[in-house]
């Protein structure tokens, strides 16, 4: 195939309509777009949540997941029309010249059975290659895009590595059939600045060595300038704009389009911090680990009534060990936590109900933090039976009151189930969940960490006003640096299970800088195409002269 300029196209969808199945019938949710994409050539698709990213994007496979159907268009993959084609032929092509990177490593790869195993199972059912050669070929692309003891690392299993080590090993397996096309859907979203650096870095050189074309699906302008030559906007299953990244990113000429580009978060302002209150939480010289491994390496911090303490860092720094020695989840090996200066019993189970009910946590992932045969109803009143002893239409009343708080219409959500909510609704029924307690404190686990910039800046929003109507105080737990500029009073940086620096968020973001901090700040993405070129030859110069902090292996 061939577009107008005689480029040799690879992949040319026609008219796509997409239907998304409802209560009512099916409902249109992607509106007949057009989609050109060349050989080696990387096409990044971005909007907010809902505008059909992904679901074009699986589309480009000839595929729709459950509850979608595709209704009309053409899918031409290198001559052959995929909506018509019989799935047989669809699935040989999936995996082998057709290529999917999941958004969430953890949850895409199959936790009983070994990195390894998984690799090769793509080209061995393909008949691309033999076991052997296979394992072969696994060890020297892990070792082409930097994952440590590439030797070895196959063997392990996917809980034995970090979740950077796991995405590059993600792409390495969407490598192994040597694929024309690689759809990429979101694969950096989740991971903190210095691992997506690597991940970027990763995918981008596996794309160029191999000639791979690719689809990159996110949010995040910024990441995008890095890695495409194309950039689709797309807003409610429509075609915004289109054009080259450069062009685009420097001169848009679609008002959605500058909207997205001029994004900034609000801020709350710093709140003085109370002269000589007791804290309301407190780690005094806690470490901490799993096994003979340990993780935390005498770490203390303060939580002060009614502000938030912001903990950074990136994968393996400590940051959720910590969350779960507070909760109970994980008694320290030395050190305590202190609730209003009072010692809490190192193991959950050994608290009172009062106590638990005073410390709630919002999770990262709202799809596995729901249970998804629940309906709202019983997810915000299972704590409001535990704690308060609520039943009948009393529970129900509050129930309907902890959704006018979160700013969803009873109605409307109360009999839904978490299948049918969006990324951030899901994410606001967790906060429903945890304020059903009446807490004192809640601890925020990257709760905005998963969802594009327009919905994060609603969560953070919220977050704000319920802070003030309660008088809550909140542990943040983020690798998002542009969150802590926005929620945070003080910031608390950890580093290899150590605090390395700490303070106020206005003496954080002033130099000098602890050398971590600084390798977090600059690792924060630019909205410039040459910002990661530039990035990285920094690096490798400093590393030459060997002044470089070297981060945790990701």
């Amino acid at each position: 195939m061939t577009d107008a300029n005689g480029d040799d196209l690879l992949l040319r969808i026609r008219g796509l309509k997409i239907e998304g199945r409802t209560e009512e019938g099916w409902n249109e949710i992607v509106h007949g777009v057009d989609l050109d994409l060349r050989r080696g050539e990387v096409l990044g698709l971005i909007g907010e949540s809902g505008a059909g990213k992904s679901t074009i994007g699986l589309a480009a496979m000839g595929f729709a997941r459950d509850g979608c159907r595709l209704s009309a268009g053409t899918i031409e993959f290198d001559g052959r029309e995929l909506r018509s084609a019989p799935e047989s032929a669809r699935r040989k092509l999936r995996g082998n010249r057709i290529s999917y990177v999941a958004q969430s490593a953890a949850a895409a790869f199959n936790p009983a059975h070994r990195l390894m195993d998984q690799y090769c199972e793509g080209p061995v059912v393909h008949g691309v290659m033999g076991r052997a050669e296979a394992e072969r070929d696994a060890i020297d692309l892990f070792e082409r895009i930097h994952l440590p003891d590439p030797e070895a690392i196959g063997f392990r299993y996917p809980h034995q590595v970090s979740g950077g080590q796991l995405q590059r090993a993600m792409t390495a397996m969407a490598m192994s059939c040597r694929p024309d096309l690689i759809v990429f859907d979101e694969p950096t979203t989740a991971l903190d600045v210095t691992t997506q650096i690597e991940v970027l870095a990763a995918i981008r050189d596996a794309v160029e060595q191999f000639g791979t074309a690719a689809i990159y699906i996110t949010h995040d302008l910024a990441v995008v300038a890095q890695m495409a030559d194309r950039i689709m906007v797309l807003r409610h299953g429509l075609l915004v704009e289109e054009g080259d990244t450069r062009q685009l990113l420097s001169d848009p000429q679609m008002e959605y389009t500058r909207d997205l580009l001029e994004i900034r978060r609000f801020r709350v302002e710093e709140r003085p911090r109370p002269a000589d209150e007791t804290p309301v939480l407190e780690m005094r010289g806690v470490t901490a680990g799993y096994g003979a491994s340990t993780v935390l390496h005498d770490v203390s911090l303060q939580i002060h009534r009614k502000r938030t303490v912001a903990v950074v860092g990136e994968s393996g720094s400590g940051k959720s060990t910590a969350a779960r020695v507070i909760t109970g989840l994980l008694p320290p090996t030395a050190g305590e936590v202190l609730y209003d200066g009072e010692p809490l019993p190192a193991r959950f189970d050994r608290r009172s109900t009062d106590q638990l009910r005073k410390l709630q946590m919002i999770y990262q992932m709202p799809d596995t933090a729901l249970n998804p045969k629940q309906r709202v109803e019983m997810v915000i009143g299972r704590p409001l039976q535990f704690y308060l002893g609520l039943s009948g239409s009393k529970l129900r009343e509050r129930v309907r009151a902890l959704l006018d708080m979160i700013e969803l219409e009873p109605d409307t959500f109360i009999d839904r189930l978490p299948g049918e909510l969006s990324g951030g609704q899901k994410q606001r029924i967790c906060i429903a969940r945890a304020l059903a307690a009446e807490p004192e404190v809640i601890l925020c686990d990257e709760v905005t960490s998963a969802l594009d910039p327009l919905v994060a800046e609603g969560i953070l929003k919220l977050l704000d006003r319920l802070q003030t109507e309660f008088s809550l105080s909140y542990m943040f737990i983020t690798h998002d640096l542009a969150t802590v500029r926005a929620i945070a009073d003080e910031v608390v940086v950890m580093f290899q299970g150590k605090v390395v620096e700490s303070g106020p968020k206005s003496e954080m973001f002033t130099p000098p800088h602890h050398d971590y901090t600084d390798l977090l700040l600059s690792s924060v993405p630019e909205m410039d195409p040459d910002w990661l070129d530039r990035l990285l030859a920094e690096r490798a110069e400093l590393a030459k002269q060997g002044r470089v902090l070297k981060a945790a292996d990701n």
